[in-house]
Formats: structure tokens, sequence, C-alpha cells
């Protein structure tokens, strides 16, 4: 399992960017990194990465993360906002503030008005400038992972719709909400823009809890953990897919055991997660759904975490060789 919970995570990297933000100059990659570019579709079926989630590490910069992708094979990501507003020069602190990590509730709210204020002036222009960083290595930004959107103002959720664009990005994806008037909300956006959103659940979210959260808009979408849905024991998420493929942005790929076996999260293989049966489902009726891999287990003694992810990622094109 990683290190960090998802929240814990979250509140990580949005601390981090203060330093992160020096590096909004971007360094140019050795010529030897970016000569073969990767490539991760296998028999029709896009392996991504969730990063920098996956690599267990907040303050990874947008190069670093092309580098290890690049090593790594990997032709396609769901990026998290943190390192391309680093590069833009975000104010940190005031999205810290906002997700309740101050102690002074007024400077909370002074840094969350000065972070809305800093991305409702942000220049598309900068961030095509960042993807063009991606795109040169091969590495596609599929996805955009958007922490606290529901709290968003209307402005600010027009400028993370367009920030998605920008990056070239097919789809949002954020945590599902209990509320459904805030996927209601979201919606309306994800519809005017015509860009998907896909909510992530977890092992709490059932099917019916997904089919609410889309059915208010129709750019509402699902980001099915099937990990999670197996250790929740809400059934197969073959199952799943089979009936609500339509709507699903991308799964999130990883190993737990079921809720009956413990539900613990492990390396690739050794789970009750049917991860071949659903990749090759995906592969065999060609829907465009990202396996977009998630790294949670604990890595074992004497491994790192990127031979951790090179394995998975020989698990996945095996199983769809």
């Amino acid at each position: 399992m990683s290190p960090y919970t998802r929240r814990e995570f979250t509140k990580l990297a949005l601390a981090a960017l203060p330093a992160a933000g020096m590096l909004s100059t971007l360094s140019p990659l050795p010529a030897a990194e970016t000569a073969g570019k990767p490539n991760s579709k296998v028999k029709g079926v896009q392996i991504g990465l969730n990063v920098p989630y996956s690599f267990s590490n907040p303050t990874m910069s947008g190069d670093e993360v092309i580098r290890n992708c690049v090593a790594l094979g990997l032709s396609a990501v769901e990026l998290r906002t943190q390192p391309v507003e680093a590069f833009l020069g975000s104010p940190v602190p005031a999205a810290v503030a906002a997700r309740g990590a101050a102690v002074d509730p007024g400077q909370a709210k002074a840094n969350a008005d000065k972070m809305e204020k800093w991305r409702l002036g942000v220049s598309m222009e900068q961030v095509k400038a960042f993807r063009k960083r991606f795109d040169d290595a091969g590495v596609k930004i599929e996805i955009v992972k958007v922490d606290g959107i529901f709290k968003m103002s209307d402005g600010v959720l027009d400028y993370v719709f367009n920030l998605a664009k920008a990056l070239g990005a097919r789809a949002l994806s954020t945590e599902i909400s209990k509320d459904e008037a805030d996927h209601a909300r979201v919606g309306k956006f994800a519809d005017k823009h015509q860009c998907w959103i896909g909510y992530h659940g977890h092992a709490t979210t059932d099917e019916e809890h997904y089919v609410k959260a889309t059915a208010s808009a129709k750019f509402n979408g699902i980001n099915l953990d099937i990990g999670h849905y197996v250790a929740g024991g809400h059934g197969s998420p073959v199952e799943f897919l089979k009936k609500h493929h339509a709507r699903v942005t991308h799964v999130h790929i990883k190993d737990r055991k079921s809720k009956a076996n413990g539900a613990a999260t492990l390396p690739f293989g050794q789970g009750d997660t049917p991860i071949k049966d659903v990749l090759r489902l995906i592969r065999d009726n060609r829907w465009n759904i990202q396996a977009t891999l998630e790294i949670e287990y604990k890595t074992p003694e004497g491994s790192t975490r990127l031979a951790e992810i090179a394995k998975t990622v020989q698990y996945c094109r095996d199983a769809l060789a």
C-alpha cells in the first residue's frame, strides 16, 4: 500500500508546490531520453498510469514524470493538476488553505481568494507549453485529476475544464461526492465544455451510487476502480463494465482481495481482482477506456517503486498479448 493515503497525498502535493513552483522553467530533457518514444497501447488498449500519485512523490515535477514514463515505456497518463500549476507559477499555499490545511480560518479564506484570482488569470498558452513537453516525449495526458472540484466557483470550474482541454485531455477525474447536487452542478460545466468527468469511487461506492452520479448530465462519467469495487464486495467489475462502459472514462487497475478475504491491496496477480478479464474485455470490445495503473501496494524489500510499476506494466502487456 502507498505510504500516503489519497487525502494525505493531496495535502502533501499542494503543500509542496511553493518549492515546485521554482521549476516553472522546465530544463530540457537529454536527447537520448526523447529519441525513442514510448508505446503502451497494446492490442488497442491504452495502458496508462496515475501520476505522480503512483510514484508516491507529490513533489514530482513535469520533467520527472516524463522521464519516469519514458523509462517505463508508458505513453499515457492520468495527471494531477499540481505539477501543471507548479509550472504555471501557482501561489500554492492558497490551495492548501482552501482544503482545510490552514489552522487560521481567516488566513485560509484569504489564501483561497488569492488562489482563485490567480487561476482566473492563467494563460492557456502557458498550459500548452507544458503540454508540449509531454507531446514531444510521446506521453499523452488523457485524463486530468482535479482535487476539491465541488468547492470551486463557477469561474474556476470553467478554468479547470479549459485547463484539461489545453492539456489535450479527453476527460477530468475527481472523487465522487455523497451529495447528488455536486454532480449536477459540475455536470453542467462538463456538458457546457463537452468534456467528460469521471467520478472516482472507493470500496464503499456501489453501482447505484455511480448510476446516480452520472444521471444528471450527459458528460458525467465513471472512473471505476476495479480493485476497490472488488474489495467493497459489490460484485464483478466485468459485469459492471458490460452494463455501464459507455459512461466509463477510465478504469483504475489495482489488485485487491475481496471483502470476504480481507480486502488487502497486493501486487498484481495476488489478489481477487479480475485484472486480466477486464483488460481483455476492453480489448475485445474496442472501448475507449484507459487502463490506468494505480500503484498502492507496499514496495517489497529489495525492490523499488519504479521496478514494481514496471512489473505491473508487463503484467498488463502479457494479459493483452
